[in-house]
């Protein structure tokens, strides 16, 4: 038989090589020998530890410290077997009698930080790990862990350096690379987080969280394909990867594939139904394909879930509201502003639009979604540097440059605008299309950049680049927004105008463009911005808007030939009870009379009609009008006789056209933004007698109108001949009074004057 020399050499060569049976074998030949051998003893634990066998791993170094109680590897291994068996605070005691016994143990240390991790002490493993490398600078594994803490802690800068230091010990430490590309993507240090992520694919191919990760980096770099290969690969390698389907649902959302989308929820769904995330996301699709009955369903299951998800109560209201489903309304709205007066991510910004509140409470919500998804870590891409240019570089940033209304209301002032004076420049967010309005906007501009594939960062850099003197962001909350860009301060003088009727509550936002009745001067405290004054309006028109000559009769328009036409082409989500209450006992008090309606979806509809007849009006006193061309759309309304006003949200670009097709509209004024808006239309073509300031006055003044043909036929005459005459269509006046503003801004700004409320001279 070989002496114990001899096999414990034999047993440590077995050992290194893994080779743990033949191992086992010697280290229990050579206990066998001696009963006392502690090398032996210690040894054979530690390859107990290894295999997991922590119980006899245990036992064996007990008995090794019954021999001989001053082992500081015996205590710290110890220590190791415990906390194996989720005992955290018991290996506590054992790391601290190691370190008792020998100060200089960087790998104590570093196991003791594990432990304090395990039990969320967060401070004393930082300090731990501190140690650690103190004493072993080289320590790659303490700087691992110590970035992971960091990164649990939100110090993410420091997390990166961190797991700098790591990589910087051992160039092909993978899990570094990993978790540093996870913690660089919350920087937004996008493109870094890509190349590690790369790092990592090259190293294991088929590491579906790299692909994952790398998915997230492009999603945020706006490169949709790539982020959708990368999650499928990612669901290739894991088909249960739920989280990688439902982030493919995201681009497959912004791809525009929404019933693909639709399904990649779905799959998440199905294998992790308990994500709230995952219903919350599910609705959101449905609530852009206007399935609204089965986005509420997906909101509940959210909520249920998590009653505190982010925003999730305020879409669950809002897909309410769409239908027209007024079930607990009034709780809903009190619950809605209870909590976001209390701070709570309870609503988007533009769904709290619609809902009965004050400016206040807007900018309250405003600020906490600001603060919330706009904190950036960087510095300001503009640092303060003062352009000086021959003209004033105005850049329109926007997703509303295709067939939309946006796109119809500015067209006609980016036309008009002083091009000695001014350079405009546009920034599309939204992929080239060959719409007429689209030509019509990429020759209208001096500049007309397509970014829809570029990040918020290359964006902003961009702006920088081209030393943009001025920035309009046309979008604000609204459907598509880009606020990241202007979050990064990418010009020296960044607007909110039109897109977002109210303040963005952001520090990163200087002015936003209204007038005296949308902003009266006692609640400029609630708005964010300085306050830039029009004379007559903020709202801008394009005077050469076609309406089409064709021949729309009642008769083919469903309307009765001889009845009085109310009408309200508003969005349903618009409409609320108390001003439906009013409506009804129009129809109820005029004989003969209908509501005309815009069609948005048979849910709504049905719901409408099912209220009127609560209400005592026959459903059949509701026509719907089925969407149509502009021009079309124009022409029909010819065919009313009153545009009745939501009051909460008012008729925005709906007035805009009702009022330039020559039909009068009926307002009351609200209490914000969003419920001023027609009152200053209103008041810019020289009708304020059809602005009411209360829902008793609105009612009184639309049954006058209904019975009184007389009056009702001097206010179209007016409303014929003002449509020439006064503000509201006039673009070239518009345009001279918002480049007034923007002179005024740019020689504050190039003075060093901070911004200020500015009033534009009439």
């Amino acid at each position: 038989m070989p002496n114990a020399s001899v096999l414990f050499a034999q047993a440590r060569s077995f050992h290194q090589a893994g080779k743990f049976v033949d191992a086992e074998n010697c280290y229990k030949q050579i206990i066998g020998i001696n009963g006392d051998d502690i090398n032996a003893i210690n040894n054979l634990g530690m390859l107990y530890l290894q295999q997991g066998k922590f119980e006899e791993s245990i036992r064996l170094i007990r008995r090794s410290l019954g021999i001989n109680p001053e082992q500081p590897y015996a205590y710290m291994n110890l220590g190791n077997a415990y906390r194996e068996l989720k005992h955290p605070g018991e290996a506590l005691g054992f790391y601290d009698r190691a370190i008792a016994l020998q100060a200089d143990f960087p790998q104590a240390y570093f196991n003791r930080g594990n432990a304090h991790h395990d039990l969320g002490r967060m401070s004393e493993a930082l300090a731990d790990y501190g140690q650690a490398i103190t004493l072993k600078p080289d320590y790659f594994q303490a700087c691992f862990n110590r970035g992971n803490v960091l990164k649990e802690l939100h110090r993410l800068d420091e997390a990166v350096a961190s797991y700098d230091q790591a990589i910087s010990f051992n160039p092909n430490y993978v899990q570094a690379y990993y978790n540093r590309s996870f913690v660089l993507n919350k920087l937004n240090r996008l493109n870094e987080s890509l190349a590690d992520c790369d790092r990592v694919i090259a190293h294991m191919p088929n590491f579906p969280e790299a692909h994952y990760n790398r998915g997230n980096a492009l999603l945020a770099l706006k490169q949709w394909a790539g982020a959708l290969a990368s999650f499928d690969r990612a669901t290739i390698l894991s088909p249960g990867y739920s989280d990688a389907y439902c982030n493919r649902g995201n681009a497959l959302k912004e791809l525009g594939q929404l019933e693909e989308a639709l399904g990649s929820y779905e799959r998440a769904i199905s294998i992790n139904p308990g994500n709230a995330e995952f219903h919350n996301n599910r609705g959101n699709i449905l609530l852009l394909l206007n399935r609204f009955i089965e986005a509420v369903e997906s909101y509940e299951k959210a909520l249920a879930i998590s009653p505190q998800l982010p925003y999730a109560l305020g879409s669950l209201l809002h897909s309410r509201m769409q239908c027209c489903d007024w079930h607990e309304l009034e709780s809903s709205f009190s619950r809605i502003i209870e909590a976001n007066a209390a701070g709570e991510k309870v609503s988007t910004p533009f769904f709290f639009l619609a809902i009965p509140s004050d400016s206040d409470h807007q900018q309250r919500c405003a600020q906490i979604y600001a603060c919330d998804k706009y904190q950036v870590n960087e510095p300001p891409v503009w640092a303060g540097e003062r352009y000086v240019h021959e003209r004033i570089r105005v850049g329109y940033f926007s997703s509303d440059f295709r067939n939309h209304a946006m796109a119809y209301l500015i067209a006609e002032m980016i036309e008009r605008h002083d091009r000695s004076r001014f350079e405009i420049i546009a920034f599309s967010f939204s992929p080239p299309t060959d719409s007429p309005i689209r030509r019509r906007l990429e020759k209208a501009f001096d500049r007309f950049i397509d970014v829809s594939a570029m990040s918020d960062q290359d964006i902003a850099l961009l702006s920088r680049r081209m030393e943009i003197d001025i920035a309009i962001d046309l979008n604000g909350y609204t459907a598509n927004s880009r606020a990241g860009i202007f979050a990064m301060r990418h010009a020296p003088i960044q607007v909110n105008h039109l897109g977002y009727p109210g303040t963005l509550g952001a520090n990163f936002i200087d002015y936003i463009i209204a007038d005296q009745t949308v902003i009266p001067e006692g609640s400029m405290p609630d708005y964010s911005e300085q306050i830039v004054y029009l004379p007559n309006t903020y709202w801008f028109n394009d005077s050469t808007k076609e309406i089409s000559d064709r021949l729309l009769s009642r008769a083919k328009l469903g309307l009765p030939e001889d009845g009085f036409v109310f009408c309200c082409f508003n969005n349903s989500y618009k409409i609320t009870p108390d001003v439906f209450d009013i409506w009804m006992h129009l129809l109820s008090s005029v004989e003969g009379s209908v509501l005309w309606l815009l069609e948005g979806n048979m849910v709504a509809a049905g719901n409408l009609r099912r209220e009127a007849e609560q209400r005592g009006v026959s459903p059949n006193r509701l026509v719907f009008a089925p969407r149509m061309a502009l021009p079309d759309h124009l022409a029909r309304h010819r065919q009313a006789d009153l545009f009745l006003d939501t009051l909460y949200y008012n008729a925005h670009t709906t007035a805009s056209d009702a009022l330039w097709a020559g039909l009068p509209v009926l307002t009351c004024l609200g209490e914000t933004f969003a419920s001023r808006v027609a009152a200053s239309m209103l008041n810019a073509i020289g009708l304020p007698d059809l602005v009411t300031r209360s829902l008793a006055g609105y009612e009184t003044l639309a049954m006058d109108l209904a019975k009184n043909p007389s009056k009702l036929a001097e206010i179209r005459t007016r409303l014929g001949k003002n449509r020439r005459t006064y503000p509201l269509f006039d673009t070239a006046l518009f345009t001279r009074h918002i480049e007034t503003a923007y002179s005024s801004m740019w020689e504050r700004y190039q003075s060093g004057l901070p911004p200020a409320h500015i009033h534009v001279p009439a």
